[in-house]
């Protein structure tokens, strides 16, 4: 009875949904209304006149675009307890994730707003449309097997013990409504565990008698749980465990390199996969059509979002678009504006539209360069700092280097990596040591890195080829991009980059 209740409550999202859909601009006309009057009275709603019943354009010349550097100095304040700054009252929850340049991690509130209006409204949303496309899944019927991270003290409150930082997926699992704890497993005890090596063995031998029907996660973690559930069951794959497994709702990373091994691990015709945009500072987006790869831009979830053309990244006085602005085609720096108190917040990453009736993107990249395979976040500065680190300590002098994922091999059950073509100047004296030292630092520098990296359970230790002298000049000249500004992608999410540099080199070095 329980679960028909549920079906009944999921299935009212589909009418809400169709509203934004159908009324895509005075659904974003009323979010941004909200915003500014449940914030008019904080620090930022006095200095910029949220009072006044601003306009989008009013909004957007009074208030100035803020990457989270930018912001920090207001975010930090927040973390250390103090209320009505950005958003209304305390903020006790932050997510924790990496991408920045002026710390190991970021920190992005999470108000109770954001969590019931976004990420929980998003939550139903997905439910509700896995229930319509695929209504012989019982999506319902059966535990969501949900994989995510820990949560801990904050460091900036230690005398607060109800003010806690943490992977945004376990900010949600610890603030989850009964009624989704009710449907997911593990046990929130399993799911928060910090030691992730006791975490995957801990949650698959307690998963191996559930009925599982749904996995929700990142597929990088999602793929060594399986693996060890399957063989812990002895079977040949996860379909002689969990017989009834017909739904994954995946994100955080691009799924493509994984499709065919997750094909063999659940070889059944009745297995779907749609994707989820959810980030620490949002639920943005999710595929709501099952044979397309476009995401429908959330408009009723306490973001109001605008989109800045790259050609306008830099500039003293930038113009952003409104989503009655944009076009199909260019790519967008996505810019929000949000219910935990996030003001015109570039993000960091860029979409491109794929239709505008309804507003359907796809996730395009990062404002800068990144390596996001696994949901390592490794950013252009922590690839710079990594390889300065590593040549001090061999006496090496680097001349142009590029790095990219070395994805999971469906054949032999290996973990994936990064794979750094490095060209020198000056050889190190310790290729070994040269590795060693990178690998050390970027754990130093990226808390998302270092967990993956953590007893070698996501990612292994990066492999490195020598590039012969000439060889990125070589590759610039082929590309008609030799001199002026052009320079070598240091990081990319796909390999295709590396691949066209490492077929120009002798077959003994590759």
């Amino acid at each position: 009875m329980l679960n028909s209740i549920l079906s009944w409550a999921v299935q009212r999202r589909l009418s809400d949904i169709a509203q934004f859909r159908d009324y895509p601009h005075e659904a974003q006309a009323q979010v941004l209304r909200m915003l500014l009057r449940t914030a008019q009275d904080t620090e930022w709603g006095r200095k910029y006149g949220f009072g006044d019943g601003l306009k989008a354009a009013e909004f957007a010349q009074r208030v100035p675009i803020s990457t989270y550097e930018e912001l920090y100095p207001a975010l930090e304040r927040v973390l250390q307890g103090e209320a009505n700054v950005l958003w209304p009252g305390r903020v006790q929850w932050f997510a924790k994730s990496s991408g920045t340049t002026n710390a190991r991690s970021k920190y992005i509130p999470v108000t109770q707003e954001s969590l019931q209006e976004g990420h929980y409204r998003a939550g139903r949303d997905m439910t509700a449309l896995a229930t319509y496309h695929y209504p012989e899944c019982k999506v319902l019927g059966g535990k969501t097997l949900s994989l995510g991270g820990t949560h801990a003290p904050n460091p900036f409150r230690p005398a607060d013990p109800d003010s806690r930082v943490g992977d945004v997926s376990a900010v949600i699992m610890q603030n989850l409504p009964a009624w989704a704890e009710y449907i997911r497993t593990p046990p929130l005890e399993l799911a928060l565990l910090d030691e992730w090596e006791e975490k995957i063995e801990r949650i698959a031998r307690h998963v191996l008698t559930q009925d599982v029907t749904v996995l929700a996660g990142v597929p990088t973690w999602m793929i060594v749980l399986l693996r060890r559930v399957v063989e812990l069951a002895g079977a040949a794959n996860i379909t002689e465990v969990w017989p009834n497994l017909s739904l994954f709702l995946h994100g955080a990373v691009a799924f493509g390199p994984y499709r065919e091994l997750f094909r063999q691990l659940i070889p059944r015709k009745q297995m779907h996969y749609l994707e989820i945009y959810n980030a620490s500072e949002g639920y943005l987006a999710l595929q709501d059509e099952p044979n397309s790869e476009d995401l429908l831009l959330l408009l009723n979830h306490g973001i109001y979002y605008e989109f800045l053309p790259l050609d306008q990244l830099g500039q003293e006085h930038p113009r952003a678009c409104t989503l009655e602005e944009v076009e199909i085609g260019p790519r967008y720096a996505l810019i929000m504006s949000t219910n935990a108190g996030l003001w015109r917040y570039n993000i960091g990453d860029t979409v491109r539209f794929t239709s505008l009736a309804p507003y359907r993107i796809r996730i395009a990249g990062r404002t800068k360069h990144f390596l996001n395979a696994f949901g390592e976040e490794v950013v252009i500065e922590n690839a710079d700092a990594a390889i300065a680190a590593a040549c001090q300590a061999t006496g090496a002098t680097v001349r142009d280097f590029t790095a990219a994922p070395i994805y999971f091999n469906a054949a032999d059950a290996s973990r994936g990596g990064h794979q750094w073509l490095v060209e020198f100047n000056v050889q190190p004296v310790d290729t070994d040591r040269f590795i060693a030292v990178l690998d050390d630092t970027l754990r130093q520098l990226n808390s998302d890195y270092d967990a993956k990296r953590h007893r070698d359970l996501a990612l292994v230790r990066p492999v490195l080829t020598v590039a012969p002298p000439g060889t990125f000049e070589q590759w610039l000249a082929g590309k008609g991009k030799l001199g002026g500004q052009h320079k070598v992608p240091r990081l990319s999410n796909s390999r295709e980059l590396l691949e066209e540099v490492l077929r120009q080199l002798p077959e003994e070095l590759v």
